[in-house]
């Protein structure tokens, strides 16, 4: 057994320690299970008779406990084990969706149960998400911290694309009861490798002040840094209309303009490959001005809003979306290494914390809102203000200093350092 331990260690890169092949093997096979199980959730509902109001209900009722308990998930990450934070909240997610196949396999499931159930999701995601990336981003260092997050990415959108067509080729086969089981097992799966994770090297925290005071210092990490709140209110609004567009405008002009669902799932499955090629590319490239060079690959992000208010052909729109996908995976790795190298370990979780608090606080607003505007301004109107916002947003983050000269380092702030804005006389990170 210690020979083959031994030969497995020689085979992996030196970054590629214990606990980062245990994270992204679990990675790879939750989103293979959840992937899928979006998918069955959508037909569950329908299945039971709903309509497409219903399956929002359900989406709704996941992102709302999202919203209200991330910031609490990050602060408990930060005072607790990050792995035993992670292990429970697989463990809720494995019950939640093991309930849901249940009743679906039973027959009849309400709405009000499947919307309780998928309010249990979202909650162990709330407490797992700020786990999750604190315990990745302690578990790589040195120079090649930026192939690693490369790699994890590309492992996990790879495993988001094909968990998303083997979850709708299992529904049209055995139903969405067994996917949700499925998903249910994969949870399961992965709570146990993240049991075996090591957390020796993290040093142990000083009591804190109670969660109050976790969060309100964890605002001031945040808040401290011009480039990490203004990225983060960037994608807030970004992520808002693209959501919009995605999940309203995207389904409708695929039905009226490019033929039905399955040019518009060609397009999604464009985007998630260009996601992988991007994470393929940052393995090699490592631009010194990351956070400026990852900017830069956001503007593209404006293109399918404009390409859905054309409309262009379904190619076309396949073409946009895999390039978009490639541009934003850059800046997805070079933004992860940016919060390694900048923000202290022991206030990784709650920085990220609020970073995904961000990312997703506007988007029930915006999706709710979409209907309404395409009323009050035609589609075609919509589509165009969601692509001019986004390129809005994210030339004004381009204005903050900080964005445009942060630089790469090959090593991350030490727990509790105070980091110098690049506003002030001192280098970012204050070590010059």
């Amino acid at each position: 057994m210690n020979t083959a331990t031994d030969a497995l260690r020689r085979r992996r890169p030196a970054w590629a320690g214990r606990n980062y092949t245990l994270l992204t093997s679990a990675a790879v096979v939750t989103h293979l299970g959840s992937n899928g199980a979006l998918v069955a959730a959508a037909f569950a509902v329908l299945q039971e008779g709903g309509d497409g109001g219903d399956v929002g209900l359900v989406a709704a009722a996941r992102t709302l406990p999202l919203v209200l308990f991330l910031l609490i998930g990050g602060a408990v990450a930060d005072r607790l084990p990050r792995h035993r934070v992670m292990v429970a909240a697989n463990g809720l997610n494995c019950v939640s969706q093991g309930l849901f196949a249940l009743l679906v396999l039973a027959g009849e499931p309400q709405l009000w149960q499947m919307m309780l159930l998928s309010a249990l999701g979202g909650t162990g995601q709330a407490f797992f998400s700020p786990a999750a990336e604190g315990m990745l981003m302690s578990s790589v260092q040195g120079e090649q911290v930026s192939r690693a997050f490369a790699v994890f990415r590309m492992a996990m959108q790879g495993a988001a694309l094909g968990g998303a067509a083997l979850g709708g080729a299992m529904v049209a086969t055995v139903g969405p009861g067994w996917v949700l089981a499925a998903d249910a097992a994969a949870f399961a799966v992965a709570g146990a490798l993240r049991a075996f994770l090591d957390v020796s090297h993290i040093p142990p925290r000083e009591p804190g002040g109670g969660l109050v005071a976790d969060l309100r210092e964890g605002w001031r990490e945040v808040a401290g840094r011009p480039w990490l709140w203004g990225v983060v209110v960037q994608f807030s609004l970004a992520n808002a209309v693209v959501a919009a567009a995605d999940a309203v405008y995207g389904p409708l002009v695929a039905r009226d303009h490019l033929g039905g669902a399955a040019p518009w799932g060609l397009a999604l499955g464009a985007f998630g490959a260009g996601t992988v090629v991007g994470a393929l590319l940052m393995t090699r490239w490592k631009p010194h001005r990351l956070l400026f060079a990852g900017t830069l690959c956001v503007f593209p992000l404006a293109l399918p809003s404009a390409a859905l208010a054309v409309p262009v052909p379904a190619w076309a729109l396949c073409v946009v979306m895999f390039v978009t996908g490639v541009t934003l995976e850059i800046f997805g790795v070079s933004w992860m290494t940016a919060l390694h190298q900048e923000v202290p370990e022991d206030k990784l979780s709650r920085v990220s914390a609020y970073d995904w608090f961000g990312s997703v606080a506007l988007v029930p607003l915006a999706t709710a809102l979409a209907g309404p505007a395409e009323a009050a301004f035609g589609r075609t109107a919509a589509l165009w203000g969601c692509a001019t916002l986004v390129v809005v947003v994210t030339a004004a983050v381009l204005c903050v200093p900080d964005v445009r000269n942060l630089r790469r380092r090959t090593h991350p702030v030490a727990m509790g350092v105070p980091v110098d804005s690049a506003d002030a006389e001192r280098p970012v990170g204050g070590l010059g």
